[in-house]
């Protein structure tokens, strides 16, 4: 095998004064509506608030004195980069890390803080992948260590050592591992662990429906770069699976399922409001995926929360998508005629009584009979959806439904 479970046992004793045991929490929603005793793993608590800090400073803390002298560089969605800096504050490392343009300013402000001055970051490129050449780059000319976020032995094995601590909270090994994925580092970390200590436990890895990089190379065969991604879960929005993390995982074959990015809001949304809960889009992957997976009554199931780097900025847009996918929130392109009454005729004939406009833009001008406005209409309830759609038709007004191919549909949303 590529990696051994005793380097995760390795990392363990390494990493067991710096990071924190993370707490093993039930949770009551989720157990209730699934049936089964689901259990959250907090690593939104470690002092980075992800589970990045477990392979990153694995990696860093095993580096000769010369590699250290020369420091250290990592690209970064934000959350590795955290787990770096906080390792190069502590190690009295220099270190670089490279972020993408999504990266939120609470990640970028965070890099900044725990690396305490002894880290710079750097901006490169729109995409996590753009961000990781651009550091490749920079590792060759410096001379610094490269840091990867998941394709390193040493990084898998430090993130592979969450599984190791559930199965010690536990007591046992629990039926189902829910585990967030992007580039693959903490899958092939707790697939390895557990099939030599657990190998009755089933472990299921999960992806943004955009970025959905790892399953993909399972199914091709090989790592590829994905045409296209959604960057909004920027945590897990990685473009092409790491060479290691890819053969390590096909060896074990675990299932692996596509969460779409409406659904990790809306349960971004729930940790928030029911559990209390705050965590960044990557962070609910795990839990999201209960809406599609559905576990047996009797198991237990375990969902690493893998990071809470959720800027505030970002929950008007959150709450967007999660009405959207929950067909709540619907837009349309509507030809008002340009008369007295008009709007008010489309609120009394075409909205029903628990109906909502949300957004309205119109412009009138007086040389046209008709004018278009983009309405957007939230439901009190999606089962209503197709009662506005009887009630738009038999209306006299034109109207276009404004779907997801829409480049207002992109405008808005």
């Amino acid at each position: 095998m590529i990696l051994q479970a005793a380097a995760i046992d390795e990392a363990a004793a390494l990493l067991a004064p710096v990071v924190e045991r993370t707490p093993l929490q039930v949770s009551p929603r989720l157990s209730e509506r699934t049936g089964a005793q689901v259990w959250l793993k907090r690593e939104d608590l470690q002092p980075v608030r992800s589970y990045k800090i477990r392979g990153a400073y694995n990696l860093i803390a095993r580096l000769s004195q010369a590699e250290r002298d020369a420091g250290v560089i990592c690209a970064s969605a934000g959350n590795h980069g955290q787990g770096v800096a906080f390792a190069c504050a502590r190690l009295g490392i220099r270190g670089a890390v490279y972020l993408p343009g999504t990266t939120p300013r609470q990640k970028r402000e965070r890099i900044l803080a725990l690396g305490e001055g002894m880290v710079e970051l750097v901006v490169a490129g729109d995409t996590y992948d753009e961000a990781a050449g651009a550091a490749k780059i920079a590792a060759v000319e410096s001379g610094g260590t490269l840091v990867p976020a998941f394709d390193d032995l040493r990084t898998i094995a430090g993130q592979g050592t969450v599984a190791k601590e559930i199965v010690e909270q536990f007591g046992g090994a629990p039926d189902v591992l829910l585990v967030p994925v992007g580039g693959g580092g903490m899958l092939a970390g707790c697939l390895t662990w557990l099939a030599e200590h657990c190998p009755n436990t089933q472990v299921v890895g999960v992806e943004p429906s955009g970025a959905a990089c790892l399953a993909e190379a399972l199914r091709a065969g090989a790592p590829f770069d994905l045409p296209k991604i959604d960057t909004f879960v920027d945590g897990a929005a990685v473009r092409r699976a790491g060479d290691l993390t890819f053969a390590i995982t096909r060896h074990f074959s675990p299932r692996m399922l596509a969460v779409p990015e409406g659904r990790v809001c809306s349960e971004m949304l729930e940790l928030y409001q029911v559990d209390g809960i705050i965590t960044e889009p990557a962070g609910a992957l795990a839990s999201a995926a209960l809406g599609a997976f559905a576990p047996e009554p009797s198991q237990s199931v375990v969902a690493i929360l893998s990071g809470g780097n959720n800027d505030v900025s970002r929950y008007a847009e959150i709450v967007e998508r999660s009405l959207v996918f929950e067909g709540r929130k619907h837009y349309f392109l509507v030809n008002f005629p340009q008369e007295p009454g008009a709007l008010r005729r489309f609120l009394d004939d075409v909205l029903g009584p628990g109906d909502d406009i949300t957004h309205f833009e119109y412009t009138k001008r007086s040389n046209r009979e008709l004018g278009p406005a983009l309405v957007g209409i939230e439901l009190s309830d999606p089962a209503d959806y197709p009662g506005l759609i009887e009630r738009l038709e038999a209306s006299p007004i034109g109207f276009e439904i404004v779907g997801p191919d829409s480049p207002f549909y992109r405008f808005l949303v």
